[in-house]
């Protein structure tokens, strides 16, 4: 059964700092063609946060670009979101998400984790 679990959601203050994990199988990680990360606050659409491609390149939304950034370490299977200067509308369920097809920002993806809230107090 294909498996992604997040992990590193909490609580913090406004300009702190948050790692967020996302745990898979290993299939996943050898077949995917994009992984990526989005948020959802409450009242508010899915909100595409970023994307890695298959080829490596990475991709981010308006709202965190300079700030977030995405990796993956293909031998542990597990992709990560490091949040910089958080800001207080950052606030959010954060969802680890993959395809072996591309969807950019669309929340079409077929692989979604449980979710992590990351809350940003002012």
């Amino acid at each position: 059964q294909v498996q992604l679990v997040e992990s590193g959601g909490g609580s913090v203050q406004a300009g702190g700092s948050l790692r967020l994990s996302c745990a898979g199988s290993g299939y996943i990680y050898r077949n995917y063609y994009m992984m990526g990360w989005f948020r959802q606050a409450p009242g508010k659409e899915r909100e595409g946060v970023a994307v890695i491609d298959s080829d490596g390149s990475l991709t981010y939304g308006d709202a965190v670009t300079g700030r977030f950034t995405i990796s993956l370490d293909n031998a542990k299977n597990t992709l990560y979101l490091q949040m910089n200067s958080l800001k207080p509308e950052d606030t959010a369920m954060y969802y680890c998400v993959a395809d072996n097809r591309k969807w950019w920002f669309r929340p079409q993806y077929v692989y979604w984790g449980q979710g992590t809230q990351v809350t940003v107090s002012s």
